[in-house]
């Protein structure tokens, strides 16, 4: 915590310190601070400005810094490597040229530049090349991530809206189009010297990114037919079926993003139908439906499944759900994000928001009339507005929010979380489940760690899902089990395999490579085999498959791709 106090010292304000440190704000989580937050935390009027002041350089600074960890690869030799390439675009920058002033002309672009730095680093990505008013962006270099296509699209449908409303001086209007394309690159050698010195990335990727940004209306963004196949599920596509582009023979499919759904879990994104059934966890499932058991009784208990990616955590979860569908209860369902690690009690807050049905163009007030009449039956002063100052709600006239210290408001805000499941479970049993709570905030862990000490007394069974390094904080309790997910076996292998095919049988070479290759994970025997089917090996005869040309070695599916590379890295 030195790092803080160092700061608030060199702005002079040392004295908030103290208060910081109680707070767990640390560097890593200043930059994200309002003046609500501050004001939170004591802060005098004159001192908040002072400190926004500071804070608006210190992400400048950032930006200008490469970050921790994002170390160019050794330039001893190139390496293949899939990247997610974005290309944004300012819309009639000639005719700006032309009727600005030099010195006016550098100010707006300058302004341009940073919204777009600020938009491209918050979701992980990496500004490769300033070209004028073109911005060529790299998502999964230096540091792969698992989701670097769904963050790349986020972060142009972010770039249209922030640089339509950037307030210019003098004023201006302005409008981007981005192109975005997923796929295999080489990427080589440092180039260029001194401040043009850059990676070089070879590959069909680039370019498909920048013609799609050329065919692109204003104000839109395009992918390629890899990002949609690595994004559906997440965002809401218009097909604009193939298109001609400069440089390819044949046309290319486009999708145009229009903007985000609101499925919150990564593997309902990707699993839009019905559930499939599940293969190799009958156990695991029954041991759950004797806690349920056991939870409906007024016997609250937890359990911990624990597994590494693809393992089939949250398709136990979810099968789970579905086993419960013809008893009476409630399902409170809350996501942890990698993206939100700093953000205090956000799988709560997002959870709480989709229960009051928060739309986006909803006004303060008409999200405290929502929260209100979902807490209908709480205790205002205890719920409704230690809840609603969570959420930045200003409250109606018939409340009144006292002042507190930050820790009281803290304290009453963990409270208010707890009275509200004893809320619902004292209605129905309640069936809560926490996904990925390896990404979960001190905050969250705090809180998590109250609910399981209060479970015993409630009607309740608390899911919690988490990869193998996460260690709980909290200490050993007789009501909380822990599973630890096991690969499939061959057998269950070959009948995942078999559901895939839709039941007909794969030559016996093909099915001992995939189980060979995906070594009983099962997400990755589901796209391997998938993968497999697309690639035109085989030819489809009665109810089997033959292949029509020797096998040659299996490539890792894109799907894949993203997620292997950010472990590796």
């Amino acid at each position: 915590m030195a790092g803080i106090a160092e700061w608030l010292a060199s702005i002079g304000l040392g004295e908030y310190a103290e208060r910081f440190r109680e707070n767990a704000i640390d560097l890593s989580v200043v930059r994200d601070l309002t003046e609500q937050d501050l004001k939170d935390l004591g802060v005098l009027l004159g001192h908040r400005r002072k400190m926004l002041r500071a804070i608006v350089e210190l992400q400048r600074e950032v930006l200008r810094t490469p970050q921790a960890g994002a170390k160019p690869a050794s330039t001893d030799h190139a390496g293949r490597r899939q990247l997610t390439i974005m290309f944004c675009d300012l819309v009639g920058s000639s005719a700006l040229a032309a009727r600005l002033d030099l010195e006016d002309l550098r100010a707006v672009m300058g302004t341009y530049h940073r919204c777009i730095a600020e938009v491209v680093a918050r979701n992980e990505g990496v500004i490769a090349r300033y070209m004028g008013d073109g911005v060529l962006a790299y998502f999964g270099y230096p540091q792969a991530h698992e989701d670097d296509a769904e963050q790349a699209t986020r972060a142009g449908l972010a770039l249209v809206d922030a640089v339509a409303s950037l307030r210019t001086e003098p004023a201006t209007e302005l409008q981007v189009r981005v192109g975005i394309a997923t796929g295999m690159v080489v990427v080589g050698d440092l180039t260029g010297e001194g401040s043009a010195q850059e990676q070089t990335v070879i590959g069909e990727t680039p370019n498909l990114a920048a013609r799609l940004q050329t065919f692109a209306n204003p104000g839109t963004v395009l992918i390629s037919e890899s990002t949609h196949r690595l994004t559906d599920g997440h965002f809401e596509f218009r097909n604009l079926g193939p298109v001609a582009l400069k440089g390819w023979a044949e046309p290319m499919p486009a999708w145009q993003v229009l903007g985000t759904t609101e499925v919150e879990s990564r593997f309902e994104a990707q699993h839009k139908s019905r559930l499939a059934p599940r293969i190799g966890r009958d156990e695991e499932i029954e041991m759950l439906l004797r806690r349920w058991q056991h939870a409906r009784r007024s016997e609250g208990c937890a359990v911990m499944l624990t597994g590494e990616p693809g393992i089939g955590k949250s398709h136990i979860a979810l099968a789970l759900e579905e086993r419960l569908q013809g008893e009476p209860h409630i399902t409170v369902r809350q996501f942890c994000s990698a993206h939100h690690t700093n953000s205090a009690l956000y799988p709560f807050t997002r959870q709480l928001e989709r229960a009051a049905r928060f739309e986006r163009g909803d006004p303060p007030a008409e999200k405290f009339a929502k929260l209100e009449a979902l807490l209908v039956r709480a205790d205002a002063d205890r719920v409704l507005l230690p809840l609603a100052n969570l959420l930045s709600l200003p409250p109606s006239n018939r409340y009144r929010m006292p002042e507190l210290s930050p820790q009281k408001r803290k304290e009453l805000t963990l409270a208010a979380f707890l009275s509200q499941l004893t809320g619902l479970a004292a209605r129905q049993p309640v069936f809560v489940i926490v996904e990925d709570v390896h990404w979960a905030d001190p905050t969250s862990l705090e809180l998590l760690t109250m609910t399981l000490e209060h479970l015993p007394r409630l009607r309740g069974l608390l899911l919690i899902t988490a990869r193998p390094e996460f260690t709980p904080p909290w200490p050993g309790h007789a009501h909380v089990t822990t599973i630890s997910l096991t690969r499939l076996n061959r057998r269950n292998g070959a009948a995942l395999i078999e559901r895939v095919t839709a039941g007909k049988t794969l030559p016996e070479e093909v099915m001992d490579q995939i189980l060979a290759r995906t070594d009983g994970v099962p997400l990755f025997v589901e796209e391997l085999t998938k993968t497999v089917l697309e690639t035109g090996l085989l030819n489809e005869q009665d109810d089997h498959y033959v292949l029509n040309r020797p096998l040659p070695p299996m490539a890792i599916p894109t799907s894949l791709h993203a997620s292997l590379m950010a472990r590796l890295d």
